[in-house]
């Protein structure tokens, strides 16, 4: 499918009315956007905007948002995040695309307790989706009118963005989901808080819709298992526009609650740059990434030389969202010759062999 067909073009005359409605000027006020969630007084979230959480499988990535959505449900405090929402958007909407109903009840009913709300009743403030079964098309189809025709929304989010989309490595489709978010932020004067994991060799988020997230996000969470202790979890800004704020940790109670770990310290990081996790092509590189990265580079020559493989390797992967130095580079051609996904024929060419076995 092309994504980029989705983009509409617009008429010379509609790009000069939307470029003469973008000017600025200083003889018009322009309000500063609402802060609507905050912690330890280091605001991220504002009305208009939108933020993210990462962190690896099994991290509590969905405990940490039940508690910012309990906050806002409150209009109050939970774990360390204060929500304060204006009373015309005291309205939650609760996206969730990979979980059962089963799950998404128990998430629901977790959200309502931290929020100190009966659990046996629907709240009129929380609204909650389960849009496992549907497509990616679909799914932004349903969040997109829910979030036109709700009322008093103000606070949206989307556990597992990476199922707005089909390939999480696609630029254009990453481009158009971000670009959705800030047109419904925008529009709306809500704010959106979205879950992606996180790659499992480094601290990046996941795939080409991570790096976008990252540079487009006003604040980006991270949630990690502390080393010491699997847990607790501890939640630190990886990017924040406002002032940075203290880390802080919490563990499941036996109500299985979030619970606030009071004076926690965070073991200190090693200065330098952090470990990372030894490469592997095999582990850190999907078969699909592969194959496209492999098709693009052999589309383009049938047969290289071994310095000129690497070079094409390189910029081939590279558009799949997978960074090759020529140290990551000899790995990657010496799991392809032995998985037999290239061979080296006709003297000491490589030559790309389509039904290989993964």
């Amino acid at each position: 499918m092309d994504y980029m067909k989705e983009i509409k073009e617009i008429s010379a005359e509609q790009a000069i009315i939307l470029w003469q409605a973008s000017r600025l000027s200083l003889s018009k006020i322009y309000e500063k956007a609402p802060e609507i969630l905050k912690v330890q007084g280091s605001v991220i979230g504002t009305l208009g905007n939108f933020s993210a959480s990462i962190g690896k499988a099994k991290s509590k990535k969905t405990f940490n948002v039940s508690a910012i959505v309990a906050a806002a449900l409150k209009n109050g405090t939970v774990l360390r995040y204060v929500a304060e929402l204006p009373e015309e958007k005291r309205k939650i909407l609760y996206v969730d695309t990979e979980q059962s109903h089963y799950h998404c009840l128990k998430v629901m009913k977790r959200i309502l307790r931290l929020a100190g709300l009966p659990d046996d009743r629907d709240n009129e403030h929380l609204e909650f989706l389960a849009l496992r079964k549907y497509t990616p098309e679909q799914r932004i189809r349903i969040v997109e009118q829910a979030i036109y025709n709700t009322p008093d929304i103000g606070l949206v989010i989307i556990d597992g963005i990476r199922d707005m989309v089909y390939d999480i490595n696609s630029p254009g489709e990453s481009t158009r989901i971000i670009s959705k978010l800030m047109q419904w932020t925008d529009d709306r004067q809500i704010h959106i808080h979205t879950i992606l994991h996180q790659n499992k060799g480094d601290e990046n988020a996941r795939g080409h819709i991570g790096t976008e997230l990252n540079n487009k996000a006003e604040t980006v969470l991270l949630v990690e298992k502390d080393k010491s202790n699997g847990d607790i979890s501890n939640v630190s800004a990886m990017h924040i526009r406002a002032m940075d704020f203290e880390p802080f940790a919490f563990r499941i109670n036996d109500n299985a609650l979030p619970e606030l770990i009071e004076g926690y310290r965070p073991e200190a990081k090693k200065p330098g740059r952090p470990e990372e996790e030894k490469f592997d092509p095999y582990r850190h590189i999907t078969e699909q990434q592969h194959r496209i990265a492999l098709e693009a580079a052999f589309g383009l020559k049938e047969e290289y030389g071994y310095k000129d493989l690497e070079t094409a390797l390189i910029k081939a992967y590279m558009s799949v969202g997978v960074k090759l130095n020529h140290q990551k580079a000899v790995s990657l051609i010496t799991m392809l010759r032995n998985k037999r996904m290239i061979v080296q024929e006709n003297g000491r060419k490589y030559t790309f062999k389509p039904d290989f076995h993964y």
